[in-house]
């Protein structure tokens, strides 16, 4: 199966495509958009390819078949979408366990299965610090997992099995110390959010009538950025508990017509067969909640690359898109025949098509 790539100048330049998609989430928040953010976001963008990737998804969605246009004929699943090597971490479970695996489907949208897997290698390509990590052997691993995930789907569960995951994830008294910090230093707004936040925030909390005792806005994420964030911090039981509120948006995917309902799928994936769930994420409306802690965390590319990059990680990063595509279909032969027949080089020249055609808009939003 060949990849081909469409022409540049076939498609929009990425300075007016993003006024427009900006233009687009001002009207779905109502112009409730956080100027500040947008500014961070923009800095992201500038900052290396990696980064830049993780912060346009809505432009993966509109261009990803003039790109590589082969893959618009593989059999579609609910999928995640805005799936990337830093969109993976840790909860606890409904029984205290501690699970692994994606944790953010705000973009997940009915499309082709191999979206996820080529946007996930992409990303691993444009995040490599050297040549040590060869493209072919990224695309492998991710493949390997994927196929053994299409057999054997299930939650990654660390408290009995992934000694090697949880010696990554296990938390300093430094890092577990700096999130405090953090959360200390987020300027307490006194009106605090507007209401549909607050009662959200409110709801979430471990019992009901709790005193919140500090609302603040929070910056994080990548492609989030702009969208209103509110954190409530209270005490609680001998301690501090906090729980975060975001304004939820259609997914960039079905932003572009002929694409299916513009309704937010990310609950469905967050709950599926073969996920161990946050019990404390949710979706209200159109405001996600999920609870704050220290004992929930990702690895982050900039100081962490041989961790994610290493082939046993790239291998349950496959094997979890497959888990998250099986726990809402049933399109288990479908997919099988498919991933099946596929040349074994497929995903090595998709990523890596893809991934130029990243650098190329990086590289023209620097210069923009």
């Amino acid at each position: 199966m060949t990849i081909s790539q469409a022409p540049h100048m076939a498609i929009a330049d990425i300075r007016r495509a993003n006024k427009q998609y900006e233009k687009w989430l001002r009207s779905e928040l109502r112009g409730d958009v956080v100027a500040s953010d947008l500014a961070e976001k923009w800095r992201k963008m500038s900052a290396a390819p990696f980064p830049f990737l993780r912060a346009t998804y809505w432009r993966w969605a509109e261009t990803i078949f003039d790109v590589c246009p082969a893959l618009k004929a593989a059999p579609t699943v609910l999928a995640v979408g805005d799936i990337h090597l830093e969109n993976f971490g840790t909860w606890r479970d409904a029984d205290g366990r501690v699970v692994w695996g994606v944790n953010d489907f705000d973009e997940a949208a009915e499309m082709p299965y191999v979206l996820d897997l080529v946007r996930l290698a992409t990303s691993a390509i444009l995040a490599r610090p050297s040549r040590i990590f060869r493209s072919k052997d990224v695309c492998a691993a991710i493949l390997r997992g994927y196929a053994h995930g299409l057999k054997n789907p299930a939650p990654t569960v660390l408290d009995e099995d992934g000694a090697w995951l949880r010696r990554f994830l296990l938390l300093s008294e430094t890092e577990r110390m700096r999130f405090w910090q953090k959360m200390d230093h987020l300027p307490s707004v006194r009106k605090g959010p507007p209401a549909l936040y607050r009662k959200a925030i409110e709801a979430a909390m471990p019992e009901r009538d709790i005193e919140i005792i500090k609302f603040a806005r929070r910056t994080a994420g990548a492609g989030s950025l702009g969208r209103p964030r509110w954190v409530g911090i209270a005490h609680w039981r001998g301690g501090r508990v906090i729980r975060e509120a975001k304004a939820a948006v259609p997914s960039g995917w079905t932003r572009i017509p002929g694409r299916g309902p513009r309704t937010l799928r990310c609950a469905d994936l967050a709950s599926g067969r073969y996920r161990a769930p946050d019990p404390w994420w949710r979706l209200t409306g159109n405001i996600i909640v999920r609870r704050l802690s220290p004992n929930s965390r990702k690895i982050e590319v900039v100081g962490n690359p041989e961790q994610l990059l290493g082939r046993q990680m790239l291998r349950t990063m496959g094997h979890e898109l497959a888990s998250v595509h099986l726990g809402t279909t049933n399109r288990r032969a479908a997919l099988d025949k498919d991933f099946s027949r596929r040349d074994p080089d497929w995903l090595l020249s998709a990523a890596k098509t893809a991934a130029r055609f990243a650098t190329s808009e990086y590289k023209d939003w620097r210069r923009g």
